[in-house]
């Protein structure tokens, strides 16, 4: 997500504060982000990472987080997805909240329908951006069951089960300086 601020002076500030980046680790998926760093679409993310100790008032710990390249969208990290939606033969739906999500094994394709139960369509693939679209915390929200029934995936279940989460609180900071530490 991307948010602009303009400054009294008129100078415009943007932060992007989604994901701050993304690694792969499987082969297929590095071919395919590969494409998109050609394309520049993405670029590996050097940053360095620190610690800010409150006691000391001061940085520490500086490493490079991990040893898988990193990657974030340019110039933001929804370039990824607004490149994708022009592909050819992509649908996007924007504004909608998907309500229920089917397999139709007939036609070897999705069927989705809106919160309200308007049908969406059917669609060969579909890319869910959080494994919530399974889970029942969903239905504190919207008080309907989640879009995906994992008991007719049962090996969805377990694939989802798999996929680490790591929350990931952003703060949006603005210096009058840049800071040469971090």
């Amino acid at each position: 997500r991307a948010f602009r601020e303009v400054m009294d002076d008129g100078t415009e500030l943007r932060f992007d504060h989604g994901a701050p980046y993304f690694t792969v680790s499987n082969d297929e998926v590095v071919r395919v982000v590969g494409g998109w760093e050609a394309r520049g679409l993405v670029a590996e993310w050097k940053a360095m990472f620190a610690c800010f100790d409150r006691e000391t008032g001061k940085f520490r710990d500086f490493d490079k987080e991990g040893t898988m390249k990193k990657y974030v969208g340019v110039p933001g990290m929804n370039s990824i997805c607004k490149s994708l939606c022009q592909e050819d033969g992509v649908v996007s739906k924007f504004g909608v909240t998907i309500g229920k999500m089917d397999w139709l094994q007939d036609r070897s394709s999705w069927s989705l329908a809106s919160l309200d139960g308007k049908d969406l369509g059917s669609f060969d693939f579909v890319v869910a951006t959080d494994k919530n679209i399974a889970s029942q915390k969903v239905s504190g929200l919207t008080g309907k069951p989640p879009p995906l029934d994992l008991s007719v995936f049962p090996h969805l279940s377990a694939m989802i089960q798999d996929i680490p989460v790591r929350p990931c609180f952003a703060l949006m900071l603005a210096f009058s300086e840049p800071l040469a530490m971090v």
